[in-house]
């Protein structure tokens, strides 16, 4: 079959398949192929998100300001929850297959001999993509890293860095200095690098300060607070040849990590968009993320999916069941085997009573769930464990078991999040007993 004549699915089969390994951090390769095409930048302002938790929560604010303020903006991001499409945003709405199978024919045409990963492909289509929607402003997520990854072969206007912790340790160290320098690597001299990690390495520090970025950080050049009536206040600052300061007052508390959001707010407040209108208060407390602190009901139940996958998401994600009021609830879970397993356990260890898990179909990289099981049991947590069939089983086991009124939690991966998902779309009944 000829390109042209390829579905979405079938490119995004081919894709998989094209490249020897899934992953290959480096620029060479995607710059020659960007070369051919004509790539040069897919908007005139370019933000680029890096960190290890809340880089979706920081994209997903600054889409909804900018478009709230009648800027025309586009976004990438990865990965998807349950289809491609979620990947490339234009004007707040994902693009059709069309559009994207148009993105990657002309990829096909050009590349010649360079082998590109799934991923690289996915960037350069998005760049294609945006490229000709004549954006304001274009917003970047970094899929791994920072230094090497793909979409860095774009130079930001403005880089921000939302969090440092571990996580992907065989590919960007593992150690939170070595971590920070991989993110760092969007920062360009003589713009703006914004941190929202409360405790930056001092690796960080010393390399962008060495690089020259006009480098602004949380809790020292903008803040959030919550005030006295339960709204959130948050400070912004310009840059050393600037106008001063500007403090936005009783905002509504967002449902996104306040780190994240007051990383977009300081951003966007240095690109000049206006802060203080009613359509942008509006659009701070109703952004939200699918799959970040998702909230549904079944039956007098909550259902919470939240994509946590390393420890440092899973501590925050305690923290926000425990300031809900919740404890000993019900988890669903099933995470990959790479990651922190005991750190991951023992984070949630405080508001889980009962971990429900089955194994992911056909995804090699998740741990078998007789084998996460075991490991709730080696650490010695004081919730239960039950093994279900697979993952649905193990959601409905879970739902049945949950009271009402009570709680139920899905975590692990993005991959858990969108079978669940995906289940529940299937069967819009399920959990109606």
């Amino acid at each position: 079959m000829r390109p042209a004549e390829l579905s979405l699915d079938q490119w995004l089969r081919h894709l998989e398949r094209a490249h020897p390994v899934a992953i290959e951090l480096g620029l060479d390769r995607i710059r020659t192929v960007a070369d051919r095409l004509g790539l040069a930048r897919p908007a005139p302002t370019v933000i680029t998100v890096a960190g290890t938790n809340g880089k979706g929560s920081c994209v997903r604010t600054l889409e909804a300001i900018l478009a709230a303020s009648g800027i025309r903006v586009g976004a990438y991001t990865s990965p998807h929850l349950l289809r491609y499409n979620e990947r490339v945003r234009i004007g707040g709405k994902s693009v059709d297959d069309r559009a994207l199978c148009q993105a990657f024919e002309q990829i096909e045409r050009v590349r010649g001999d360079v082998s590109l990963t799934y991923f690289e492909v996915g960037t350069l289509a998005a760049f294609l993509i945006m490229a000709d929607s004549a954006l304001d402003v274009a917003v970047l997520e970094v899929g791994l890293g920072g230094r090497f990854d793909a979409v860095n072969i774009i130079d930001p206007d403005i880089a921000v860095i939302t969090s440092i912790a571990l996580d992907h340790t065989d590919w960007l160290g593992d150690t939170r200095d070595q971590i920070a320098l991989e993110k760092a690597g969007i920062a360009r001299p003589d713009k703006p690098l914004i941190c929202a990690d409360p405790a930056p390495p001092a690796s960080l520090v010393a390399y962008v300060d060495e690089l020259g970025c006009k480098a602004l950080y949380l809790g020292r050049d903008f803040a959030t607070d919550i005030d006295e009536k339960g709204g959130l206040t948050v400070s912004l600052c310009r840059l050393a040849d600037s106008r001063g300061r500007q403090e936005l007052c009783g905002l509504p508390v967002p449902m996104l990590p306040l780190p994240s959001v007051a990383a977009a707010l300081q951003a966007l407040f240095l690109l000049d968009v206006p802060l203080h209108s009613a359509a942008v208060y509006g659009a701070i407390g109703t952004a939200q993320l699918p799959g970040r602190f998702q909230r549904l009901s079944r039956n007098g139940r909550e259902i919470i999916l939240d994509v946590a996958h390393n420890v440092a998401a899973a501590e925050y994600l305690c923290r926000c069941l425990e300031e809900r009021g919740y404890s000993r609830v019900n988890a669903v879970c099933a995470i990959m085997a790479d990651k922190d397993i005991d750190g991951f356990i023992l984070a949630l260890d405080p508001v889980v009573g009962h971990w429900f898990v089955g194994d992911l179909a056909d995804n090699e990289r998740a741990l078998p769930a007789v084998q996460f099981a075991d490991r709730v049991k080696h650490t010695g947590a004081p919730g239960g464990v039950s093994v279900a069939s697979g993952l649905p089983d193990a959601f409905e086991r879970a739902l049945l078991a949950t009271e009402e009124g009570g709680c139920l939690v899905v975590c692990g991966s993005f991959y858990t999040v969108a079978a669940i998902l995906a289940h529940l779309e299937e069967n819009p009944d399920a959990g109606q007993y």
